[in-house]
């Protein structure tokens, strides 16, 4: 019978843009709408303020992330194109290198000799990559993954907490529009937690947790800033 293990390493690049994205929206949106609504906002300039804030957002989120995971891009390609002069200039040092690398994993010198020449056989420059510098192609930079993930995440994190603000104006006006925003964005922010912990295979509430407390510091600090200069006005 044919063993099958499910590794989610593969969901890296993907899943760190997507959780940053969300989680930042959430959070950008929550505590942007509850300075605005502590320092005595009207519901119309809160709304305005939030889909302005909501669009710029995902745009500075998908720019930064392409720039960044770019940047990594690059230096992944040009790591690969020295990587690839050596193995053309200098094969034997190359093959001494790669086989070093397997004896100080725990191989011994001819078994490591015998691999080492056996993967320069099949895909030499692969190798170096994989072994040498720690790149692979489930690791790898993808800068439009990234950006289109984050920007995609971001709108829709960020267009949680401006519903909330928008029912609470129109469902629940006997209720504080602040509680109705932070109740509900802790309660989006603890099911990413549970959705990240899921698709990463890590501990459900030490994830839960970590999003969820540092979302509710960021909205505590951004109203009790709102709040400051709104009776300073």
């Amino acid at each position: 019978m044919r063993h099958h293990e499910n590794h989610r390493s593969h969901r890296i690049g993907w899943l760190r843009a997507a959780v940053l994205g969300a989680n930042d929206g959430i959070v950008t949106m929550a505590s942007l709408i509850l300075g605005v609504a502590a320092a005595g906002a009207s519901t119309k300039t809160i709304v305005v303020t939030g889909v302005a804030s909501l669009v710029a957002g995902a745009m500075s989120m998908a720019a930064g992330e392409y720039v960044s995971v770019s940047s990594q891009a690059d230096t992944e390609s040009a790591d690969l194109a020295k990587e690839r002069r050596e193995l053309a200039e200098d094969p034997e040092h190359e093959h001494a290198e790669l086989t070093a690398i397997y004896v100080a994993r725990g191989l011994d010198e001819m078994l490591a000799h015998e691999v080492a020449t056996q993967l320069t056989a099949h895909d030499a420059l692969g190798a170096h990559a994989r072994d040498e510098l720690g790149i692979s192609s489930t690791l790898s930079a993808k800068p439009v993954q990234a950006a289109m993930a984050s920007a995609a995440t971001f709108a829709l994190g960020a267009a949680l907490p401006l519903v909330c603000a928008l029912l609470a104006a129109a469902v629940l006006p006997s209720v504080p529009m602040i509680w109705v925003v932070a109740v509900g964005s802790l309660v989006f922010l603890a099911v990413l937690g549970v959705l990240a912990a899921n698709a990463g295979d890590a501990p459900v509430w030490l994830s839960t947790a970590r999003v969820t407390l540092w979302g509710a510091f960021a909205m505590a600090v951004t109203a009790g800033v709102g709040a400051l200069f709104g009776v300073a006005a």
